[in-house]
């Protein structure tokens, strides 16, 4: 059996900084599109049902701006996913966090295609289908679209616990390792504390300016331990390229 290639810096295998260089790219990526993509999300009171659902039907760019958020959000998971192979080589517990962070990232995922499909298509046909409808048949149009709208805020809200619930587990694994300074674990566990929080206001309330608030602080709390896991990588790969005495 061939022994791992270690690095110059810290006698760790090479092959974790590979994935986590690769991690923090796309978490960062992804993270950014997410939030530039939604900036061209229909905006307005989302629990004014009347007004935001003839918002949504007049919307034609509705398609493309879920396409691009799954897009983001898949970037950003997978960056979670490669993060659990870099913790693979550290102490037991790490590698255990690491592996269950990144099933619940798997199951993140996986709740959000759901949640994009409820979203950015049946809500969409739904309000369409209101718009359209003549007078006689727009109570009963409403009613369908609004629980679309209602399942659409189960899902968000499971997805949102399914987030942050990897957030924590991978938070407690990043505050285990020698590699990264131990606030990045603090930041990525206070951002998903966020999630939980809007998963829990999204289920209970619907998408009021709480939960936006909370979108917000998940956002800025995302960015920050990420660009500094992306430090911390891009500081570990020159100290790799050192040469060793």
């Amino acid at each position: 059996m061939t022994p791992d290639r270690r690095d110059a810096a810290g006698g760790q295998p090479s092959s974790q900084w590979g994935c986590l260089r690769l991690s923090s790219r796309l978490l960062l990526a992804g993270q950014i599109l997410y939030i530039v993509v939604t900036q061209f999300h229909a905006g307005g009171d989302a629990n004014d049902h009347h007004a935001i659902f003839a918002a949504y039907a007049e919307n034609a760019i509705w398609s493309a701006v879920h396409v691009g958020q799954f897009a983001g959000m898949a970037m950003l998971l997978a960056g979670l996913v490669a993060l659990s192979f870099a913790l693979d080589q550290e102490d037991e517990a790490a590698r255990w966090l690491g592996r269950v962070g990144g099933a619940a990232a798997v199951a993140a995922l996986a709740l959000y295609g759901a949640l994009q499909a409820v979203d950015g298509v049946a809500l969409k046909q739904a309000v369409n289908a209101w718009a359209s409808a003549p007078e006689g048949e727009k109570a009963a149009r409403f009613a369908s679209a609004e629980a679309i709208r209602w399942l659409e805020w189960g899902m968000r809200s499971y997805q949102d616990f399914a987030m942050g619930l990897a957030l924590l587990l991978f938070a407690a694994a990043i505050a285990r390792t020698a590699w990264t300074a131990r606030p990045v674990g603090w930041l990525m566990g206070l951002c998903g504390l966020a999630y939980l929080a809007q998963g829990w206001v999204a289920g209970t309330q619907g998408f009021t300016t709480v939960q936006s608030a909370a979108i917000v602080l998940s956002w800025v709390l995302g960015l920050a331990w990420m660009i500094w896991l992306a430090v911390a990588a891009s500081r570990r790969r020159r100290e790799g390229e050192k040469p060793s005495d």
